[in-house]
């Protein structure tokens, strides 16, 4: 049976309506931007720590526009402390102009936009890593990016032949490591040559909280918590990690360009009066 025109925008609009509110399979990468940023008070208890101000522009925007750099039209963000102050920054329309003079000015706004996972709104605070992805997850492209909003790391490119390499491959996850900060000499993860990511090891790094994720990873075995998590599980990504890390199903690179994990006001301090940018 042949729809009217009426009968056409009315169908249109409700799809349209769909994608707008939430509808499935539309972001290309998380930032992950909901904790409360204890290390860094007082400076965040006003402003939530991943839009404190790096070389001139939020810190969590040197990510976005990198991501947006690589051809990512679809980001993201997961809030809860003072989390209304990072949708009032960027809008549904990411315009990387919002962070002054340093702003990254080659970066065309036109496609991309914005999705925000309220969970202080939903939940009454941060659902932790895990229980932030699982949140968002039906609505995430498989694979996509994971990483904090709270780490500066402004060389690093977010390829799309990196996921096309592993999307070709088994694994499911694969991490970018760095060497060890002086706050973490012991390393999070092993990594040898053309091995996958261990638990153990001799030769260990930190995680840069960089990564990309299938959906696979947060499901039985690895991740009991419901599609979505509609009860607002709280849950960290570490232990979902490792037990992949034990079953030989992550893989990972090391990093040696430029990484800060923003976590004192010292380092941002220090960061800020740096000449890398």
């Amino acid at each position: 049976m042949a729809l009217k025109s009426g009968h056409v925008y009315l169908l249109l609009r409700g799809l349209l309506r769909g994608f707008v509110h939430g509808a499935p399979m539309t972001c290309g990468a998380i930032i992950l931007a909901a904790g409360r940023g204890e290390r860094m008070r007082p400076l965040t208890d006003s402003c939530p720590k991943p839009l404190l101000q790096v070389h001139g522009k939020a810190l969590m925007q040197w990510p976005m526009e990198a991501l947006v750099r690589a051809g990512v039209s679809e980001l993201m963000i997961n809030t809860a402390w003072l989390g209304e102050q990072i949708a009032t920054y960027f809008g549904d329309r990411f315009d990387p102009h919002a962070g002054g003079a340093q702003a990254d000015k080659s970066v065309d706004t036109g496609s991309v936009r914005m999705h925000y996972s309220d969970e202080g709104l939903d939940f009454g605070g941060a659902l932790e890593t895990a229980g932030g992805i699982v949140r968002v997850l039906p609505r995430m492209s498989d694979p996509f990016w994971v990483l904090a909003g709270d780490v500066f790391v402004p060389e690093f490119v977010f390829s799309p032949e990196a996921v096309e390499r592993f999307r070709a491959s088994t694994m499911l996850a694969h991490i970018w490591l760095v060497p060890n900060p002086p706050h973490n000499a012991k390393g999070d993860f092993g990594l040898m040559d053309g091995a996958p990511v261990t638990n153990d090891g001799a030769a260990r790094f930190t995680y840069s909280t960089i990564g990309l994720y299938r959906h696979a990873l947060f499901a039985p075995p690895y991740c009991a918590i419901a599609a979505g998590n509609p009860d607002g599980i709280r849950a960290p990504l570490a232990p979902i990690l490792r037990l992949a890390i034990d079953h030989g199903l992550v893989s990972g690179e090391i990093y040696t360009g430029p990484w800060v994990d923003v976590g004192t006001p010292e380092r941002l301090a220090r960061l800020n009066l740096s000449t890398e940018s």
